[in-house]
């Protein structure tokens, strides 16, 4: 028995939980320690840096689910690690108010916990998804989970925002434990009972972990993809840190018009992911491989405009939307993607799959932050600020290129539809 529509939605409030709790510290913490505590930027950057280092857990997470044979215990068990990770890391910052050192032990502590939350929840979702979807659903599944992970994160942002006014330690307090523990009880309720329905003949696979990870290693496919997803995701997460400066620096927006560029660039990855959805699955359009390239090849475009806009000074709005509307494209094809690959090869090996290329994708989302961010200081001391930016954009666009190429020659797609889309063997 596989997933139905409604089953993948309920799946879908659990990845909107992630998103609801994460953003948490992306936004709302990581303002409060720079402007409210006047700490170093670097700070928050690091403390998250760490929930992605930690992530490196993902394959074991994955191995866990798939010997244990109860994805369900590591989504809600995930889910509460990442809720008390939340309410610590907010408790931290109220304790950097008036004992730094505690309140950073503290926060290290937090961060960590969101890591390994983040880690066991996620890739153990994916992996019932991967092994419980049909394949003609998949590209619709991986749209529906993603755009709700984007709504939770839209939606706890502006909440809290607007809740956290006036701002007092005891209100953040408040107000992130009904997140938290809200995320907690929405994840218990929405997957209990679907994992016995649809996987009630499943045998669980009790190989040793080094052994299981070894037989997935020597598969030459998966070790080709493990490559695609850290190249794709490293070009991905490039720009994620230097977009808004860029805007600022070069076109002299201010901090409210480089947020509404952001939102736009949102804007931009929903509807891409909203085309994929209902492209590939409602009108049978391509197969994952296509969109997946042409997600890569019209980011690299976009990319290309965005650097070269810097000389002129103007039309930065529409080049960022273009460039959200080919990364929801990418994104939600090679997610897509992942879970259709996930069930290829050895039997029940689905979550240790999904857990090595979430650890690839989690790696690349700090060290991409960090060498986009890196790269711009390093070159702004020995060029202009237009040029040192566009040279990190066009770099970027190089990256997608390469990923377009690599998805081209390790992803066959046979046939129109995304249910055919599998691995080239020997590959």
């Amino acid at each position: 028995m596989k997933l139905s529509w409604l089953q993948i939605f309920r799946l879908g409030l659990v990845q909107m939980c992630l998103g609801a709790v994460v953003v948490l510290t992306t936004s709302t913490l990581n303002r409060l320690m720079v402007v409210e505590l006047a700490l170093p930027a670097v700070l928050p950057g690091l403390l998250v840096a760490l929930h992605y280092g930690i992530q490196i857990t993902r394959p074991n997470w994955g191995y866990r689910s798939d010997t244990r044979g109860n994805r369900t215990a590591f989504i809600i068990g995930g889910m509460a690690a990442l809720g008390a990770g939340g309410f610590l890391a907010a408790a931290g910052v109220v304790v950097m108010g008036f004992q730094p050192v505690a309140g950073l032990a503290l926060s290290v502590l937090a961060y960590a916990l969101i890591g390994v939350g983040v880690g066991a929840s996620g890739t153990s979702l994916l992996a019932l998804l991967a092994t419980a979807t049909e394949p003609r659903r998949r590209a619709a599944a991986a749209t529906i989970t993603w755009l709700m992970m984007i709504l939770g994160i839209a939606v706890t942002a502006g909440t809290v925002g607007a809740l956290l006014d006036p701002y007092s330690p005891a209100l953040l307090l408040k107000i992130v434990a009904c997140v938290t523990g809200g995320a907690v009880v929405l994840t218990t309720a929405s997957v209990w009972g679907i994992e016995a329905r649809v996987l009630a003949e499943r045998e669980a696979d009790n190989l040793p972990f080094r052994q299981g990870m070894a037989e997935i290693w020597a598969e030459p496919a998966a070790r080709a993809f493990t490559l695609f997803i850290f190249l794709s995701m490293t070009a991905y997460f490039l720009q994620e840190l230097i977009l808004e400066p860029y805007a600022g620096l070069v076109f002299a927006m201010s901090p409210g018009e480089s947020t509404r560029l952001s939102g736009a660039q949102n804007g931009g990855v929903f509807a891409g992911m909203v085309l994929v959805g209902i492209a590939a699955t409602g009108f049978r359009i391509g197969s994952l491989r296509m969109w997946v390239m042409a997600g890569c090849l019209g980011s690299a475009a976009s990319l290309v405009a965005i650097a070269g806009l810097g000389a002129a000074g103007a039309g930065l709005t529409m080049a960022v939307v273009s460039l959200g509307l080919f990364n929801g494209m990418f994104a939600v094809a090679a997610i897509g993607s992942m879970m259709a690959l996930a069930g290829r090869g050895r039997d029940a090996r689905e979550g240790t799959r999904m857990g090595l290329w979430g650890a690839a994708q989690a790696l690349a989302a700090g060290f991409g932050g960090l060498l986009g961010a890196a790269s711009v200081d390093l070159l702004r001391l020995v060029m202009p600020a237009q040029q040192a930016f566009g040279a990190v954009f066009l770099a970027e666009a190089g990256l997608f290129v390469l990923s377009a190429a690599l998805a081209a020659k390790i992803i066959e797609g046979r046939g129109a539809h995304p249910s055919q889309t599998q691995l080239v063997p020997g590959e």
